[in-house]
């Protein structure tokens, strides 16, 4: 779709931009057990920063993750084909709301539909990202992949004093004295690291609830350590009772199956009409963020920043090992 438009002394506009089209969700046997007929084990991901809003696009709008991941479990649950779910993670976190709301959107699948899900943790599942993997059946890793910082943050910055010494002077009029906490224009007082701090230990004993219920196998004798914001590998991750098992796609299907009580069944993966799926490791390229999760690198070019950090002002279950 394109379309220009001149006005009089106005500006020359000039939009580009695809329609939609036919979205509705497709799913392609992406590995074939080789029998007829056989059952199904659809393969679904969470990649990338997990926001409840709409990842940008290079020429229309990207994926919102919460929404694409209801409605992949909702065809996963209508599908009698369909005997269990991957629910394969590579994301360092995101936003504390929006990672429990995924949370909970597996919990209600397990328990409306009766299928199982196993948890298949990539390059990376951390923070917010392991929290989801919490709601699973089993969780199944590679063994390099990098998981964990079971922690929150909340990223504050004030650019005040340096607008001081160019001669501006940001003043803002609150209704409360801890109105402005936070806010880059302001000096962070005790009163409001006391509020910030107490959001992010609320939301801590909630993620170490998650973390607790879920995972029993973790030593008691650990679990302080383990929970303390730090990451570890998958191969770690099993020892500490992270994870139950190390292994690959297949292993977590087999998995899957066993748990589903089938001796086998085909991989399936949901997409959008013209994405195409050639094997078990494709993926929607709307799952990432402006691309992929960068291990070595950590650059997420995440939107709505702040200097020092560039995500939106909110309270995080995120892994950034680049920040101060």
């Amino acid at each position: 779709m394109a379309s220009i438009c001149v006005g009089g002394c106005g500006p020359v506009q000039f939009a580009v931009g695809v329609s939609p089209g036919d979205q509705k969700l497709k799913s392609t046997v992406a590995y074939r057990d080789g029998r007829w007929f056989s059952s199904r084990v659809a393969v679904i991901d969470v990649s990338g920063l997990i926001v409840n809003a709409q990842k940008p696009g290079l020429i229309q709008r990207g994926e919102n993750p919460v929404s694409a991941l209801h409605e992949k479990l909702q065809e996963a649950s209508e599908d009698r084909r369909v005997k269990a779910v991957v629910l394969r993670l590579n994301t360092p976190g995101g936003g504390v709301t929006a990672s429990d709301a995924m949370y909970r959107e597996v919990l209600r699948f397990r328990q409306d539909s009766g299928k199982p899900v196993v948890a298949l943790m990539m390059d990376v599942t951390a923070s917010g990202g392991y929290y989801v993997a919490c709601a699973a059946d089993r969780i199944v890793t590679y063994p390099t992949s990098v998981v964990g910082s079971i922690g929150v943050i909340v990223q504050t910055i004030s650019i005040k004093p340096a607008l001081s010494k160019i001669g501006i002077q940001a003043e803002a009029l609150t209704s409360g004295k801890n109105k402005d906490a936070g806010s880059p224009l302001s000096t962070l007082t005790d009163d409001h690291r006391r509020v910030l701090q107490g959001l992010v230990d609320d939301f801590y004993n909630r993620f170490v609830q998650v973390v607790r219920e879920a995972r029993p196998g973790i030593p008691q004798d650990r679990f302080a350590e383990l929970t303390d914001g730090r990451v570890v590998s998958g191969d770690q991750a099993v020892a500490f009772g992270l994870a139950d098992r190390a292994g690959d796609i297949y292993d977590a299907g087999d998995l899957a199956c066993e748990l589903a009580g089938i001796n086998s069944a085909d991989l399936i993966v949901y997409h959008r009409r013209l994405e195409y799926v050639g094997s078990p490791y494709a993926q929607s390229p709307s799952g990432s963020v402006n691309g992929a999760t960068q291990v070595n690198l950590m650059q997420l070019n995440l939107t709505g920043s702040l200097p020092g950090f560039d995500a939106p002002v909110g309270v995080y279950y995120l892994w950034r090992p680049d920040l101060p």
